[in-house]
Formats: structure tokens, sequence, C-alpha cells
């Protein structure tokens, strides 16, 4: 398996104090690009309003037809931004876990577990089959069992837990389409589900999985420093005192929070943790210190620009951002690939 970060030694990289002002600055900007995308994203839609008017909106509120247009779509931008840093996140240490540049959440079967839970539950005919509290225990099990197939007899490897993820993400797909190809109902609830989209989505869900994704992001930012010594291998790893085990175990409760909450809030987005990490390395290089913080700030800001893009050119209908995300990510693993050749 190809790594994908090379830092020296524990949380130390070459160079890395004379980058810090760059880096630090760099943040900065990232942090500013996000806040003018959130605006556009209030501002953008069917009837559009002026950013002045949003800013008014947000800081000055009156009863303008304005205002309502902006405060109905307040909740779609949150859901965006926690779903975005959710996804991204994951990714960065998802690929600082395996050493995989191709790693993405989907790897530990999270979104075919999320999948399966509302599945089986709309087939049951259980109501409100997409609601968070039913996809969320479907895709913790499937990582419970990923985990123990990759881990099995003490032999956990990067390797062996990609591959227990592939197996098991292919037995669910195949029950999830054997139930929904089967029952009418269950496939029209669905097939909505399964492209991924903030639009439409209830407010409610914000609340239901903030829990889940600020813990999520206080966890996989207190891996940093172990995930840099991780990149170094793992015989490597231990003989600098790092705990490898307990790095990989808390790694994956830290993914499975962050993508369970956001596949089952909006379904699952491809690419959104596979592009995003690949595009901050270009920028912060393999320390996970900053890797993790800019992918938090990226994330976001990714996919509202990319639910603003879906919402203009098909305008007055709008293109689910689960359809955009895929066109930018295919590009993004083309590149990954053809990095993986030229580094071998």
């Amino acid at each position: 398996m190809t790594a994908t970060v090379a830092p020296t030694s524990a949380g130390l990289i070459p160079g890395a104090r004379r980058r810090t002002p760059k880096l630090a600055t760099g943040f900065v900007i990232a942090l500013v690009a996000l806040v003018l995308i959130a605006m556009l994203s209030l501002a953008v839609g069917n009837k559009y309003v002026p950013l002045p008017d949003v800013w008014n909106a947000l800081f000055a509120p009156g009863d303008t037809y304005a205002d309502t247009v902006v405060a109905s779509r307040i909740p779609r931008t949150v859901l965006g931004l926690l779903v975005g840093a959710a996804l991204a996140v994951a990714g960065g240490v998802m690929q600082g876990l395996t050493r995989n540049p191709l790693a993405d959440p989907g790897l530990f079967g999270v979104n075919t577990g999320a999948a399966a839970a509302i599945v089986t539950a709309t087939a049951l005919g259980a109501g409100g089959a997409t609601s968070v509290w039913i996809a969320l225990p479907g895709a913790f099990l499937a990582v419970v069992v990923v985990y123990l197939i990759g881990t099995g007899r003490g032999r956990g490897t990067p390797v062996r837990l990609v591959l227990a993820g592939v197996v098991v993400s292919s037995v669910l797909a195949a029950y999830i389409q054997a139930v929904s190809l089967s029952l009418p109902r269950v496939f029209d609830v669905y097939r909505f589900w399964v492209i991924g989209s903030l639009a439409g989505r209830d407010p409610h869900l914000i609340l239901d999985i903030l829990p889940f994704v600020i813990v999520g992001l206080v966890l996989a930012l207190a891996l940093c420093g172990s995930l840099n010594a991780l990149a170094l291998g793992d015989d490597t790893a231990r003989a600098l005192g790092a705990h490898v085990g307990r790095t990989r175990i808390l790694g994956a409760l830290a993914t499975t929070l962050l993508c369970a909450a956001a596949t089952a809030a909006v379904g699952p987005i491809s690419f959104v943790g596979l592009a995003v990490p690949h595009i901050v390395r270009s920028v912060t290089g393999a320390d996970h210190r900053w890797l993790l913080p800019y992918c938090l700030v990226a994330g976001p800001a990714l996919l509202l620009a990319a639910d603003i893009v879906g919402r203009i050119i098909v305008s007055p209908a709008e293109l689910m951002v689960g359809v955009i995300t895929a066109f930018v990510g295919g590009p993004i693993l083309l590149l990954a690939v053809r990095r993986m050749k030229a580094a071998v």
C-alpha cells in the first residue's frame, strides 16, 4: 500500500516551523473564502438575494421577502457546513490510518451500512425510514464488523482493513439491491436518499447530528500527532512510543461518528472525503496538524460550492449535490492514481 505521508518522526515535519506563518495565513484566507461561499449559498436559488441583503437578513432581520428567503436557506447551508467538515476530516483521518491515498470514508462500509439500515426499516414498514436514528446503528454495525474481520487474530494491518471493508460493503450492497428491487415501496424511498442532497432535509437533522459531528471532530483533531507517527509505519511508530492499536481504534471511531452522522443526514455523498485531503495536502504537506484543520474548512467550502453549482446549471430545477461532487471527484481520483504511479 502506498504511503500518503512521510514525516520524519512523531509530530516532526521538516521545515514545519519555517512554514508555519505561511500556513497560518493560508488558513485565514481559507476561512474568509468559506464565509463568502456560505453567503453565496444563502443568496443563490430560484430567487437571487443580493449579498448586502443577505448580510442585513443575518444581522438586522426584518419582515421583508428577502429576509424570509434567506431564513429558509439557513438550515440547508448549516447542514452543508457540518456535512462537508465531517466528510473531509474523516477522509483525512482514513487516509492517515490506512496509509492509502485512495482511501475514503466509505471504505469502512459506513455508507452501505447506513443504506442497509434504511432499506431494512422501510421494508419493515417503519415510518420516516430515512431518520438519522435508523441509519446510524447500521453504519456503526458495519464498521464494527469490518474492524473485527480486519483485525482478526491480532493480525490487523491497513491492507486487511481495506479488504474487509470491500467485502462487507459488497455483501451489504447485494442485500440492498435485492430488497429494494423486490419491493417497489422500498425502492421509492431509497432512490431519493441514495443520491445525496442538501435540499429538502428536515432542519431538525442539524440538532440530531451535531453532537456526533462535534465529538468526531474533537477526537480526530486530537489524533494529529499519532497519525504523523503512524505514517512512518507500525514498527517505527511503536519505537517512537506511539500506541498503534489505540490510534487505529480511536481513528476508526472518529471516522464512524463523522461519516455515519453525515451519511444518515443527507445520504451518501461521494468523493468529498477523497478529494479534499488531496487538495489540502498539496498546500499543507504531510503534517496532519495542518492537514486536518485545513480539511475542516475546505470540506464545507467544496460541498457548498458544489451545491450552489447544482442550483445554477439546471435552474429553475436543481441538480443534487451528490451528482456534482461525483463529477468533481472523478478527475481528483485520476490525479491521485497518476501520483501513485509516479511515486512507484
